[in-house]
């Protein structure tokens, strides 16, 4: 690992502490990841205590079609010909040292996974963490009117009886991976036992989702015994369910569509295919929230 790519302010905050994981984009959907880990560090009052460099292990820009250069170049916003923001990866560290936990919140690396998962089991070695615990989210067939589905993975033993204890069920999935599973891989070899925690959030619904924010919190306040006052967050669910009803009321197939899923959902079916219904509020032009 090339040391100038690390920096811990805080090294030994904790003691045999934990290090919740967020990255954006991949597995971020309704900013389940980071929005876990934004609502948690100003709960607990955590301060930054590190940071990984971002400039080798991302592509600012990939030949290609403007929606394909798009995906990788940074947002900027530019007001009257004066640039207001521009927004750069960043990957940071936080603790809460009375609460004996960190976070990590970044972006998942395009390049150098080996180096850069070097950089997080290290920052988590000298920040005095001995488990990790990723928390991600990806679009399923669940309505936004019931709690997502939680699904757990765990790199060893004595993470998979926690994780058991918390009535979680396992992840059955073939596909691409993303930079958890790779340090999910890695971390028995680490000395560093790690879990994930992936909730399955409404394929259908834009934006930031707060129901999905609350059950991945319960679910890791369980896990890391985390005691954690959520009524304004429950307040927040309540508004957005509202929101997202209001706006589904006006369209009577989709809400038909929605009822459908309550039922499979209910009724515990799994095999629900999400496809018929994303091209159908393609075709039909409608953005739910």
């Amino acid at each position: 690992m090339e040391e100038s790519l690390l920096q811990i302010d805080r090294p030994g905050a904790l003691e045999g502490g934990a290090m919740v994981l967020s990255f954006n984009g991949w597995m971020d959907g309704g900013n389940a990841s980071t929005g876990t880990v934004e609502l948690l560090t100003e709960l607990l009052r955590a301060e930054v205590a590190g940071r990984i460099e971002a400039e080798p292990f991302y592509l600012l820009n990939f030949p290609g079609s403007m929606e394909v250069a798009a995906m990788f170049r940074p947002p900027v916003r530019v007001s009257e010909g004066a640039l207001e923001h521009i927004e750069m990866p960043s990957n940071q560290f936080w603790a809460a040292a009375e609460r004996n936990i960190a976070f990590f919140r970044g972006q998942e690396p395009n390049l150098r996974w080996g180096t850069f998962a070097d950089c997080l089991f290290t920052g988590a070695r000298r920040l005095g963490v001995d488990r990790i615990v990723f928390i991600g989210s990806v679009g399923g067939a669940v309505p936004h009117t019931r709690d997502p589905r939680v699904y757990a993975s765990a790199s060893d033993g004595t993470m998979r009886q926690q994780l058991a204890e918390c009535h979680l069920p396992w992840t059955t999935y073939e596909g691409p991976g993303s930079i958890s599973t790779y340090m999910l891989g890695r971390a028995a070899d680490e000395g560093v036992s790690m879990g994930t925690l992936v909730a399955e959030v409404p394929a259908y619904v834009q934006g930031r989702n707060p129901r999905a924010i609350l059950t991945v919190t319960q679910k890791l306040g369980a896990l890391l015994g985390l005691n954690i006052d959520l009524d304004s967050l429950r307040s927040i669910v309540d508004q957005w369910e509202k929101r997202v009803n209001d706006a589904v009321g006006q369209h009577p197939d989709l809400l038909e569509h929605i009822r459908r899923l309550e039922e499979d959902y209910d009724n515990d079916v799994f095999e629900t295919q999400m496809s018929d219904l994303k091209d159908w509020l393609e075709q039909k032009g409608i953005q739910v929230d």
